[in-house]
C-alpha cells in the first residue's frame, strides 16, 4: 500500500478514472484504491492523479512520479516530501 523511503512516500494505488469524484477509497487487494474524475484517454487521467496527489500531499506537481504503471491502473507513484501525511480513506 505504502512505504516511506526517508523523507519520500512511495504509494502503491489501483486508480479508477472516470467516477464521480477523486478520492482515496481504502484498500484494494494490496493497494490503495484511489478514484478519479479524469478519463483515461491522451494522460488525461495521469495528470488528473498528479494534480490530486500533489494538492492531498500539499507539495508541487512536480513532487509527485509515476514510477510504474503509465498506462495501467496499477500504478507506483513516489511523493517526494510530503508536507500532509495523512492519509484519508472514505467510510
Amino acid at each position: 500500500m505504502y512505504l516511506w523511503q526517508k523523507n519520500n512516500l512511495l504509494l502503491e494505488l489501483y486508480v479508477l478514472p472516470r467516477t464521480s469524484k477523486d478520492t482515496i477509497v481504502g484498500q484494494h487487494g494490496e493497494r490503495l484504491k484511489v478514484t478519479i474524475t479524469a478519463p483515461p484517454t491522451e494522460g488525461k487521467a495521469n495528470k488528473h492523479l498528479i494534480k490530486f496527489l500533489a494538492k492531498h500531499f500539499s507539495v508541487p506537481q512536480s513532487n509527485i512520479k509515476i514510477i510504474r504503471g503509465d498506462s495501467s491502473k496499477n500504478k507506483s507513484i513516489l511523493v517526494l516530501e510530503p508536507k500532509s501525511h495523512l492519509l484519508e480513506f472514505k467510510r
